[in-house]
């Protein structure tokens, strides 16, 4: 049974404390002159502070744990695979908030960490990520490369103002509504809920025209924390959820990713290739490209659980989510044509 005062408790506390945190985190990164300066591969026009993140990714965390350790009986979740996920997300977002501030860390030395912070955290997924179609080990390397690559597309897609925050918002609503049509431990719904409020809290601020940019110590960390919530869900048998909820993110990024190595680019450099980039550039408005993000956002939750409360419909599923990103991917390719 859920207690529904408590989810109102805990929900409106992650929203309301994300909210104050992130405007106390815009104070004090105005103050301090701590601003993202465009460039030529920027999106935005007007010197803007970065790294207000901090507050939501801190937020959910505690929220988290409070949750596992304090939450009513029905709620409480193994407690040492969440303090992992959370204490090991927190490292990586602070370390990226370091990198915010003063800068120096290689492409290679944070890819480094990251890789770490996988590596332990996979003592926080309860069991295999494939249900058994892969051997042990297997499994566990496919887990690491999919998590590390979720971690970075999700930095790579924070280009223009709200989209990561629609993302985010999106993934914590739509776990939850996994959680709840299949049936699952009543802790996974509320971690959805309080990432979604989380990620709301700061999207008030990230909304066009940005007050403030999430920042590295925002993308990783929520990077970090939702990817280790889709794994879980993939883990629990609802691998097709999982595909499905983040699938806008993942192809965005994966083809500009590919076409980007075709071109013999650098990589990791930054540029203004993406599909919602390109799109935003053409029409000089991020909200009206953010709204489509978030209306393909709406259908991919709808989908998710779907298929998650409806048993032999996975494929199904997976190829009509298939089908709305890439009617969303041809119609921002159609607006920066314009």
């Amino acid at each position: 049974m859920i207690s529904w005062q408590w989810l109102t408790a805990i929900t409106a506390g992650a929203f309301a404390a994300s909210w104050a945190g992130t405007w106390g985190a815009l104070v004090i990164l105005r103050r301090r002159g701590m601003l993202d300066h465009p460039n030529a591969r920027s999106s935005h026009v007007t010197p803007t502070p970065t790294g207000g993140g901090i507050a939501a990714v801190t937020v959910m965390g505690i929220a988290w744990m409070l949750v596992a350790v304090f939450g009513p009986p029905e709620w409480r979740a193994n407690v040492g695979a969440t303090a992992a996920a959370v204490s090991l997300g927190t490292a990586l977002a602070v370390l990226s908030w370091l990198d915010d501030l003063r800068g120096g860390l290689s492409p290679g030395l944070r890819f480094g960490f990251q890789a770490m912070a996988v590596l332990g955290g996979l003592i926080a997924i309860p069991g295999q990520v494939f249900q058994g179609l892969l051997p042990p080990f297997v499994d566990s390397v496919a887990a690491v490369f999919i998590w590390l690559w979720f971690i970075n597309l999700f930095n790579f897609m924070d280009g223009i103002d709200g989209v990561a925050g629609v993302q985010a918002t999106g993934i914590g609503v739509g776990v939850a509504v996994v959680a709840s049509s299949a049936a699952l431990a009543p802790v996974h719904m509320i971690f959805g809920m309080v990432a979604a409020a989380s990620a709301l809290g700061f999207l008030l601020w990230n909304w066009h025209p940005a007050k403030i940019f999430m920042g590295d110590v925002g993308s990783v960390g929520f990077g970090y924390l939702l990817g280790w919530l889709l794994l879980v869900l993939a883990a629990n048998g609802h691998w097709a959820a999982a595909v499905i909820l983040p699938m806008y993110f993942v192809a965005d990024a994966t083809i500009t990713l590919v076409r980007r190595a075709i071109a013999r680019q650098t990589l990791w450099h930054a540029h203004r290739e993406h599909f919602y980039q390109r799109a935003a550039a053409a029409v000089g408005n991020h909200a009206s490209v953010t709204r489509a993000v978030l209306m393909s956002q709406i259908g991919l939750v709808i989908l998710a659980g779907f298929v998650a409360a409806v048993p032999g419909v996975e494929a199904s599923g997976v190829l009509a989510a298939a089908v709305l990103v890439a009617a969303l991917l041809w119609y921002l390719r159609r607006i920066a044509a314009r």
